[in-house]
């Protein structure tokens, strides 16, 4: 199976790099994945599921995008209804009667949601979400999830990067996913300073298996945080609409006060949403949060065609059906090579890891072998699945991981392989 190249990526990189600090900053950098010589850098144009580079490279995309999209790339009812809404308006003095539509719409569609509020990045709301529940409690202290991710803010960041302050991380309290006795014990140790607890309806560690909650879990926490007047905040940026319409928390069984949306909201126009309940609508309003550009018309046009759209086809069972489909035909060539490659998460956004070589340098060279054949994996993070994967990408994408195992049998011979 021919390989790609990607030389025109390389040298954009090095102007890039001339002009830019790290060339292509953040979880787009090269260095995200490994080895860097099997990853494009820039992509050219994209349609469905796929996406070409600038060397016109064609690759199935299982990040859709760090996971905006969830229609499929230039999809045309959402593309539509943007292009519509841009010809009227889309950034001008006065907002959109669209935003009143789309929270209308988010309140119609998520049962937990009394009001919704708009911006444009997922950290926006998680940040916002927390200072609400400060101003609600009177509170400083915020519980999270060790390794957990909610966004860039100082807040949010793991003591030890760079640019960060005691200070900055001082009220924050992590814990151990699925540790409910542990988050007993915080509050105990912590008696009416604790604010809010946020998490992402199960956790997705980079560069380690994801995690379901336990039995039970959602719903203890629940109780807890009613008990103790502590606010519970669902991070669902990237699992929202991929699980269930309502909220991934529907699909856990449980309320929260505050889910904050974004990714696969509007199938990758900019906007982000923050929805509550009725008891938060005051405090959210005391709370001063805004952004030149929040109040764009055409991202609300698209995110309500998107979300249209998804509840139409009943997106989330689409894409939890495709992804059993790849996950099954991946684990059995993988099985037939010799290899154990373990799936963790949801089918919708799974995470998967060869566990042959803990390492994880084996399965980030079959990753790398499956992207310059042209499929998209990343080795390090969740992938993603889209309504616009179909049968003939899946097929596809089962053949050329199947001739990746094949290439790293070659190259490491029964080192790893159990055959």
């Amino acid at each position: 199976m021919k390989t790609y190249t990607y030389p025109q990526s390389q040298t954009l990189f090095k102007r890039a790099a001339a002009v830019i600090p790290c060339g292509i900053p953040g979880h787009m950098s090269p260095a995200a994945n490994v080895p860097v010589s099997d990853y494009p850098f820039f992509a050219a144009h994209a349609d469905g599921a796929k996406f070409w580079d600038v060397d016109g490279n064609e690759f199935i995309d299982y990040m859709c995008a760090y996971g905006p999209m969830i229609l499929g790339y230039n999809n045309p009812v959402v593309n539509k209804a943007a292009l519509n809404q841009l010809e009227q308006s889309d950034c001008v003095m006065g907002a959109s009667p669209r935003m009143v539509e789309l929270a209308e719409f988010l309140v119609d569609l998520v049962p937990a949601a009394d009001w919704a509020f708009f911006a444009k990045n997922g950290g926006d709301v998680t940040n916002y979400s927390v200072m609400i529940a400060r101003a609600a409690t009177g509170r400083k202290k915020i519980t999270m999830i060790a390794g957990g991710y909610h966004g860039v803010a100082p807040w949010m960041q793991a003591p030890g990067h760079a640019g960060l302050i005691e200070e900055d991380y001082r009220n924050i309290i992590r814990l151990k996913w699925n540790d409910f006795a542990g988050f007993e014990r915080a509050v105990a140790e912590h008696p009416g300073q604790i604010a809010g607890f946020i998490a992402t309806p199960y956790h997705v560690p980079a560069f380690y298996d994801s995690e379901l909650p336990e039995k039970g879990y959602w719903q203890k926490v629940e109780a807890l945080c009613r008990k103790e007047g502590i606010v519970l905040i669902i991070d669902d940026i990237r699992h929202g609409f991929r699980l269930d319409m309502g909220g991934s928390n529907e699909y856990f069984g449980f309320k929260p006060d505050l889910i904050c949306f974004c990714k696969a909201l509007a199938n990758g126009f900019t906007i982000s949403a923050l929805v509550g309940s009725d008891a938060l609508k005051n405090d959210a309003a005391r709370v001063f949060y805004t952004g030149s550009y929040w109040y764009q018309a055409m991202p609300m046009a698209a995110a309500l065609a998107c979300l249209s759209e998804l509840k139409r086809i009943d997106g989330p069972k689409l894409m939890l059906d495709a992804g059993e489909r790849l996950l099954n035909g991946l684990t059995e060539s993988a099985r037939s090579h010799g290899y154990d490659l373990k799936v963790s998460g949801l089918p919708s956004l799974p995470y998967l890891r060869i566990t042959n070589d803990e390492s994880l340098m084996l399965h980030q060279d079959w990753c790398g072998e499956c992207t310059k054949r042209g499929a998209f994996f990343t080795s390090h993070h969740n992938w993603f699945l889209s309504t616009a994967h179909t049968d003939d990408d899946i097929a596809k994408t089962i053949e050329i991981a199947d001739d990746a195992f094949a290439a790293i049998k070659a190259k490491y011979g029964d080192r790893y392989s159990t055959r």
